[in-house]
This record gives C-alpha cells, sequence and structure tokens, in this order.
C-alpha cells in the first residue's frame, strides 16, 4: 500500500551529534564577540578604510577570517616580516554558527548554503589543516565584520592606524552592522549576494524555500 505525501519536516544536521561546550570556547548563536584579523600594513589600511572582503578561498570556504585568540591572528600573514604585521582587533556578529572540527567534514565548504552564518573550528580539534591547534572562525558576510581597534602594530604606522579606525567609527560607512535581510518564507537571514532558492511545490503550487524546516502541503490532505 503506497500513500501520497507532498511536504517535509527536518531537523538541521541531525546526523552529527550535538555538543556542548563551555562558553570560553564554543561561540553562541548571535553573539557578538571581540576578535582578531592578522594582516600586512597596506592591507590593513583599506579594510580599516573600506571594510572587510571576502576571501576567495581558505580551509572553510569564502568569507572573513578571524580567532577570538589573537595568537592565532599574530601569526599572519605567514611569510610577512614582523614590521609588517598587523594585528586587527573586531566586533564580530557571528549569526548562527556550525562546528567544524574533522578533515574532509561534509559541511567544510558549504555550511552558508545550509543557513549557517558563521563556521568555527574549535582549539585542539586535531585538523591537519589548523597545524597550530588555535582556534579559528570564518564569517560569510563581511558586513557583521568591524574594525574598532589595533591590536597589535609597528610603533612606526600604530599612530595612523589608531587614527584612522578613530575616523572609520566616527564614520561607520565602512564594514557597518546593517543587518542582513530575511528570507519572506523561511525567515532565515540570507546572506549578502545569496537569496534563497525559492520555487512552487509540486503538490498544491505554495511557494516555498528550500530552507523551510517544515512544509505541509494541503494536496496530501
Amino acid at each position: 500500500m503506497s500513500l501520497p505525501f507532498f511536504g517535509w519536516e527536518v531537523a538541521y544536521d541531525d546526523t552529527s551529534p550535538r555538543l556542548e561546550l563551555g562558553a570560553s570556547q564554543q561561540p553562541k548563536d548571535k553573539g557578538i564577540y571581540k576578535m582578531y584579523h592578522g594582516t600586512s600594513v597596506a592591507i590593513a589600511r583599506l579594510i580599516i578604510t573600506n571594510g572587510f572582503q571576502q576571501s576567495s578561498v581558505g580551509m572553510l570556504g569564502k568569507g572573513v577570517y578571524v580567532s577570538r585568540d589573537q595568537k592565532k591572528a599574530e601569526r599572519y600573514p605567514l611569510h610577512n616580516n614582523s614590521s609588517d604585521k598587523v594585528v586587527l582587533e573586531l566586533r564580530a556578529r557571528l549569526g548562527r554558527v556550525k562546528r567544524i572540527d574533522t578533515d574532509n567534514h561534509p559541511m567544510q565548504y558549504t555550511w552558508n548554503t545550509q543557513g549557517y552564518d558563521t563556521a568555527w573550528v574549535p582549539p585542539n580539534c586535531g585538523m591537519k589543516a589548523v597545524p597550530s591547534g588555535l582556534e579559528e572562525d570564518c564569517v560569510f558576510d563581511p558586513q557583521r565584520v568591524k574594525v574598532v581597534g589595533i591590536a597589535k602594530a609597528p610603533n612606526t604606522v600604530l599612530a595612523e592606524l589608531q587614527k584612522l579606525v578613530a575616523d572609520s567609527l566616527t564614520n561607520p560607512s565602512a564594514g557597518d552592522d546593517g543587518a542582513p535581510d530575511a528570507c519572506s518564507l523561511c525567515k532565515r537571514k540570507t546572506q549578502q549576494g545569496s537569496p534563497h532558492n525559492k520555487q512552487p511545490c509540486w503538490g498544491c503550487g505554495q511557494n516555498i524555500c528550500m530552507l523551510m524546516t517544515k512544509h505541509v502541503c494541503s494536496a496530501s490532505n
């Protein structure tokens, strides 16, 4: 006997154990955190003035790579000498966070398409791509990350960069905290340049979003 059915109900990420860590480790959904980003002097000037841009590649795909561990940020850029390294202090709105803690994780590069705003690699998780064992995050939308200070910089440029930060905070056009739009169907936040996929249900014709957690089709009644 077959039963006609149109619709679905899902629980996101139910194939992975839900791991609860201490507040000092796991960033909470919708949390706002002090974070750090390491870069060169020239790029620091551009970021402070114009805001962040997505990295096109990385161990977690596109996004802005940051860390709550300043020591992690101090390592970058990896091949620059200390006279060309700057650590920016940030305010980051993480939104919905996905834990990535194994090599070849099935969502390592696709977490954003599943409704997450940030991917988080916990400290000492054993991933080969993070030999330092230090915590790392990738925030998909650059608008979620704002420079608020200079954590470390060469003395020759420290005052200049601090003034640039002060000016940017007075004129918050660079990397402002504008909230992303929400999908009218699933009510989840959409990301910059990435609208949700919407299409009519095959049964009832109702317009649906692929990220909705539930759809009960009237044609199945």
